[in-house]
């Protein structure tokens, strides 16, 4: 099986990137480095909102707890919805610290791919999944890997490109969509926010993705856990990146806590391209 390719990101380049001992080179002589870890950075200036894109170290350290603890369960149901997916390649857009991707690559084995603006989000993934390939890119604007390089593309709860996914999908492929259900966090919305609108995500999703993919499948995985509070300041860190003073006040004056925990997760499969 041929590897997914990947493309250079320097601006009207775009040709493919080849492995020359600790660097990727493309024919127009642009060339990034593979960090020690194994990652490589391939962010432009141009890419950058801050010096330091992405979350927070304290807001990265909180998902991590989350994703291994709390969310454990949520994360293995959205997992086994992968079971039958057709088989190659498996690209997660906006990874983190690849708690999603390794677990995919752990059941299902297969080449897998994880993507990601922050650079601490990466490193972590390559330092705690080895042999998986971790890059650094902006995926709001470029996907950077060649066409129809995927058997399946996730965003989980992350980054939506459905022009860029389109590309990268292959024709029999799929795109799996997770998204907070309507009643995630209900209730520490409604203690700590003060609001406990019920959000539906649904609707707007499959607007944004309409014109490329036809949804094939929707499932609701929902779970309700008991809380202490180090979990529920790690949920609402994660979740929210910034809190106001009241906000916090009522966030570190909750004990234990029932949480619903919920996401929305749509199944794609892409449109012909005519």
């Amino acid at each position: 099986m041929t590897r997914a390719t990947l493309l250079c990101t320097v601006r009207d380049c775009r040709l493919p990137l080849t492995r020359e001992e600790r660097r990727l080179v493309c024919p127009n002589g642009h060339s990034f480095d593979v960090a020690r870890r194994g990652y490589v950075n391939l962010l432009q200036p141009q890419d950058r909102r801050s010096r330091r894109p992405g979350d927070s170290a304290e807001v990265f350290a909180a998902r991590r707890r989350v994703l291994a603890g709390v969310e454990a369960r949520l994360v293995s149901d959205l997992v086994d919805l992968l079971a039958a997916a057709p088989g190659g390649a498996v690209l997660d857009v906006g990874c983190g610290e690849g708690h999603h991707l390794a677990l995919i690559a752990e059941r299902f084995g297969g080449e897998a791919h994880g993507i990601d603006i922050s650079v601490a989000a990466i490193d972590a993934a390559a330092r705690g999944h080895r042999g998986l390939e971790w890059i650094v890119a902006n995926a709001d604007r470029f996907v950077p890997y060649a066409d129809a390089s995927f058997s399946v593309v996730a965003s989980i709860t992350g980054r939506m490109n459905p022009g860029e996914f389109r590309r990268v999908v292959r024709e029999d492929g799929i795109l799996l969509v997770a998204v907070p259900a309507h009643d995630d966090l209900v209730e520490l919305r409604e203690s700590i926010l003060g609001e406990g609108v019920l959000r539906d995500r649904v609707e707007r999703t499959l607007a944004n993705f309409a014109p490329q993919f036809t949804l094939e499948r929707h499932e609701r995985i929902r779970h309700v856990a008991r809380l202490d509070a180090a979990a529920i300041a790690d949920v609402m860190t994660s979740a929210y990146r910034a809190l106001r003073a009241r906000e916090r006040a009522r966030l570190t004056a909750i004990g234990e806590m029932e949480v619903t925990q919920s996401r929305d997760v749509l199944i794609f499969r892409p449109r012909a391209v005519h």
